[in-house]
């Protein structure tokens, strides 16, 4: 435990940096939070700045959970519990940062970083599903709730050597959608916003 407790707080300082507050504080001057749907998630990022913006801020979030699993944990040990604590710090952090009042986004793409590290083939499939969903739907979240819900599935035949860790990809799928209680429900009365403009 001691040697992992210095990597636990690197992986959870590393998830807390607020990639998309920043942007938006350097480029516009202004609070993410209290712009859009104040989520500081890359998909709020969108909403206020665009692609142009949201797509590395949303690729630098996936590597904050990607680098506890791949180069803290075996460091840390080299254990699959290592690179499971490691990753759940990292997620930890962008949901609760502690530099910006423990705020944060959803843990969509850093928790994808992390499955990244542990599953990648089912992370491809997960990526193709969220894809598709968001391109025919127009629904960000919507692509995050099936993408995470398929996740152990898809773990489970193309990872047959994770199948004994499918509680940890089930738990990260079921926070995932607890975080998106509100978009389910804007979903269901026909209120989630899409791209930057709401539904009608």
């Amino acid at each position: 435990m001691t040697q992992l407790l210095p990597w636990l707080i690197a992986s959870y300082l590393l998830g807390s940096i607020p990639t998309s507050y920043l942007t938006v504080r350097l480029l516009k001057g202004q609070d993410l939070r209290t712009l859009g749907s104040g989520n500081l998630g890359a998909t709020n990022l969108f909403r206020v700045l665009g692609w142009k913006y949201a797509i590395p801020v949303g690729l630098f979030d996936m590597m904050k959970g990607a680098v506890p699993v791949l180069v803290f944990a075996p460091r840390a040990g080299g254990t699959d519990t290592a690179a499971i604590l490691l990753g759940l710090a990292a997620i930890a952090g962008h949901v609760f940062s502690i530099f910006v009042g423990f705020k944060g986004g959803k843990g969509v793409a850093t928790g994808a970083g992390v499955v990244l590290g542990l599953a990648p083939w089912a992370f491809l499939t997960a990526l193709a599903l969220w894809a598709i969903v968001v391109k025919t739907t127009g629904y960000v979240s919507l692509g995050s709730i099936v993408a995470s819900g398929t996740l152990p599935l898809a773990v489970y035949i193309l990872h047959p050597e994770r199948r004994p860790l499918l509680w940890v990809f089930g738990g990260l799928a079921a926070a995932i959608l607890l975080l998106h209680r509100a978009n389910i429900r804007r979903l269901l009365t026909g209120t989630e916003n899409r791209f930057g403009r709401r539904a009608a």
